[in-house]
């Protein structure tokens, strides 16, 4: 016949003494009260499940009351009447809980983000990882993704916004929305705080790249040619080409020798280089082949005697295994007089 037990009171377990040994003072239904000569106090419950004893912790005296450990102990015992380990079931929570912890919007940013890769142009995965961690991580980087609320979403985006960054705002929503959707997508999250803020930031207006009128096309001509900018050969003849061919400047830039066939007047362009293409990986995308003129044919030649013996058309300066950066036609552009009046984006504007 079972020992009966009388309960606990709360006046007991707060005048509970230490002893030069620990000992129990029983609640009960397994639980008991477990004093050490230090003087701290600890609920335990002790149970059999399959013919083996198990000891679960409930917790400290008194963080954990006396009506909380028992609430505990409760919910302990239906877990054994369904044939349940509430210890197993404790550290299924726990490493939840850990998980929970350990997935930060950083991490799951970044894993994102790498998972991108392959998609993107080496400027967009620069441009988008530099976003996040200016104005993003530093807000919610450190807190689990699943915690995040809109209200926090919203205020680390107003920051940005504050500073009269509307643009950047309105794309680090795009991208926060799409982390979130990765999350959801491998069971980390199940909901997007930022994918319902369409009228939480303000509209911002379409900017259009500066570019000169096609009036004002043979003075800048002109200025391309003047010995006195005393712009670099390949440069000079790059904003040349420019002005005939019509491609992006990152794809001008960063062209192989191998893909001009000087006899044929042919450039080819594999669609993997493309923008387009690097958006979205597709097998089914074609290469994009450009005829060129006679004018571009020769600038291509006279170009040839400089950097024929490089891999690119327009090798950087300081180191010919690298293409041209990006700023060198910027520059070039200042230089000639045309800053906030033209830019490499303005070149195709022409066209249209």
């Amino acid at each position: 016949m079972p020992k009966l037990v009388t309960p606990l009171t709360d006046i007991q377990v707060r005048n509970a003494k230490p002893k030069d040994k620990a000992y129990k003072l029983a609640d009960g239904a397994g639980m008991y009260l477990l004093v050490n000569p230090d003087a701290t106090k600890y609920w335990r419950f002790d149970y059999r499940l399959n013919d083996k004893r198990n000891t679960l912790a409930f917790g400290k005296y008194p963080e954990v009351s006396l009506t909380q450990a028992r609430d505990q102990r409760k919910a302990a015992r239906e877990l054994l009447a369904s044939g349940t380990n509430p210890a197993a079931t404790r550290d299924q929570k726990k490493q939840l809980a850990n998980d929970v912890a350990a997935n930060t919007f950083e991490k799951i940013a970044r894993e994102w983000h790498t998972n991108r890769l392959s998609a993107w142009s080496t400027a967009t995965a620069k441009d988008t990882i530099s976003r996040l961690e200016k104005d993003i991580f530093p807000e919610i980087g450190k807190m689990p993704i699943a915690d995040i609320t809109h209200m926090q979403m919203i205020a680390a985006l107003r920051k940005v916004e504050d500073r009269g960054a509307g643009e950047v705002a309105h794309r680090l929503k795009s991208t926060c929305a799409r982390v979130f959707s990765y999350a959801n997508q491998h069971g980390i999250e199940n909901r997007n705080p930022a994918a319902d803020l369409k009228d939480v930031l303000k509209p911002v207006k379409a900017s259009h790249f500066a570019a000169i009128s096609a009036d004002e096309l043979p003075a800048f001509l002109e200025s391309i040619n003047k010995n006195d900018t005393r712009l670099y050969a390949p440069t000079r003849i790059a904003l040349r080409l420019m002005l005939l061919i019509f491609v992006r400047s990152s794809e001008l830039r960063t062209t192989p020798w191998s893909e001009i066939n000087l006899e044929t007047g042919e450039w080819v362009i594999p669609w993997q280089r493309m923008k387009r293409g690097k958006l979205t990986i597709n097998p089914d995308q074609t290469d994009h082949h450009v005829c060129l003129s006679r004018q571009g044919l020769e600038l291509l030649r006279e170009l040839h005697h400089y950097t024929g013996g490089s891999t690119y058309l327009f090798p950087n300066q300081r180191d010919h295994g690298k293409p041209m950066s990006g700023d060198a036609i910027r520059m070039a552009l200042n230089r000639m007089g045309y800053e906030g009046k033209m830019t490499t984006h303005g070149f195709r504007a022409l066209a249209m």
